[in-house]
């Protein structure tokens, strides 16, 4: 029983890494692009690194989205079989 619920909490972890890197690591690289383009340039405006950050999250989020919602739905669909296994449906 233990070992059940350590198993479903490991793969509940194990998908929102899964799930939300991609858009992270899209926001750290935009980010820190920006931020050497600033330091070179020496353009101090908070705006410019703001909003490229943020488009670019949103377009990882429009390129990814379907594979997001897939890998969700297959780890909401194994919630719901092991929950039935775990009351013994």
């Amino acid at each position: 029983m233990e070992q059940f619920l350590l198993d479903m909490s490991r793969d509940a972890m194990m998908t929102i890494l899964k799930v939300s890197v991609p858009v992270l690591l899209t926001g750290l690289i935009v980010g820190l692009a920006v931020s050497i383009f600033q330091a070179t340039t020496q353009i101090q405006e908070q705006s410019l690194h703001f909003v490229p950050k943020i488009i670019a999250m949103l377009v990882a989020l429009l390129v990814l989205g379907s594979w997001m919602l897939t890998v969700m739905k297959e780890f909401t669909m194994r919630m719901f079989d092991g929950m039935l296994k775990f009351i013994g449906m």
